[in-house]
């Protein structure tokens, strides 16, 4: 069975993680503004279809995860581009951070007066990190 408590938190890291309210999170989804304001109150338990909706506009949400708040958000697909992974030459960076944990800035070396280098100069991937422990991955 679900925890309605546990299960709105996660659906607010959702919200926090797309910058979505709930108006425009609903709307998204194709449920009534009402439908989202009831269960993030706690009054309505959420229903299949609204969890399948979920699923399907927002693919990197993982079905465990957000049922039982096992397994990843954003869901782990085995390819790195929501990972940051060691590189020659470069210092190994702690894994971005999938659950509820936070991530620090003890985990990341001093990058700010960093100036990189590779032989072609072409980006690969912008990873921005948020205060609140999330990020966003960009591939140009």
């Amino acid at each position: 069975m679900v925890n309605i408590d546990d299960f709105v938190k996660r659906l607010e890291i959702i919200l926090d993680y797309y910058t979505l309210n709930a108006s425009s999170f609903a709307d998204k989804i194709g449920v009534q503004r009402s439908s989202m304001s009831h269960l993030l109150s706690g009054r309505n338990k959420p229903s299949l279809d609204f969890v399948m909706k979920i699923l399907e506009v927002f693919p990197d949400v993982d079905l465990y995860w957000i049922l039982s708040g096992k397994g990843n958000f954003p869901k782990n697909n085995n390819n790195d581009q929501d990972i940051i992974s060691k590189k020659e030459n470069t210092t190994e960076i702690a894994p971005p951070i999938l659950s509820e944990e936070k991530i620090t800035s003890k985990n990341f070396p001093d990058t700010k007066n960093m100036i990189l280098k590779s032989e072609n100069n072409e980006i690969e991937k912008i990873v921005f990190f948020y205060k609140n422990g999330t990020f966003k991955t960009y591939i140009p």
